[in-house]
């Protein structure tokens, strides 16, 4: 038997659903959502429909679009010529927030992973491919994240791209910023070492 009303308890399971909502975080939504306004519903209702309904993929990056192409592959400012991979839409933005790379994206939608059925195959590199062979680009930047199955994209995407004369980096791993040099485990370190520069 169920300890809250047959709504509410719906409203709770659906939310404990949402990746990193456990119980307790799910039943404090719940109770906010209940306590507050029906227009208040409708509108959180209305924006998770709309997410829906109107948001797709973009045609030449594979990032999240309202549109045919999304917002960086329509801005004639961004430079052509370097294109940043990441894995999932939601990489983008952290690396937006820095201000510092002003060229275009393009997302796997996933790392390979063969403990999970995830091969090449599975990933959007074909699309990488086609905009490769239009002539523009210059450099990739592998921006995928430091886990085993992203150094393992890492390391297939450039074994697959260095042959067609591409520069291919990789973003920088190590020692985040403002952190201890003692609290660092040995990959962290061994990875720092391996990425240092000249100053």
């Amino acid at each position: 038997m169920s300890d809250f009303a047959a709504p509410l308890q719906r409203l709770i399971e659906e939310f404990r659903r949402l990746p990193g909502i456990g119980q307790k975080s799910a039943q404090r939504i719940a109770f906010y959502v209940l306590r507050n306004s029906r227009d208040d519903a409708a509108r959180l209702a209305q924006a998770m429909l709309d997410v829906k309904d109107n948001l797709g993929i973009c045609a030449e990056c594979n990032n999240i679009s309202d549109g045919e192409l999304c917002s960086y592959c329509r801005d004639p400012h961004r430079d052509q010529t370097q294109v940043c991979v990441v894995e999932e839409p939601h990489n983008v933005l952290p690396i937006e927030t820095t201000r510092t790379f002003e060229g275009i994206y393009h997302v796997l939608h996933g790392a390979i992973s063969p403990l999970r059925g995830i091969g090449p195959e599975q990933l959007k590199i074909k699309g990488l491919l086609d905009r490769i062979a239009k002539g523009d680009v210059k450099e990739i930047i592998l921006a995928t994240n430091p886990t085993v199955e992203g150094e393992a994209t890492a390391v297939y995407l450039s074994r697959l791209l260095k042959p067609l004369g591409l520069k291919v980096t990789r973003i920088a791993m190590g020692i985040p910023v403002g952190s201890d040099i003692e609290f660092a485990d040995e990959v962290t370190i061994s990875k720092s070492l391996e990425n240092r520069r000249e100053m």
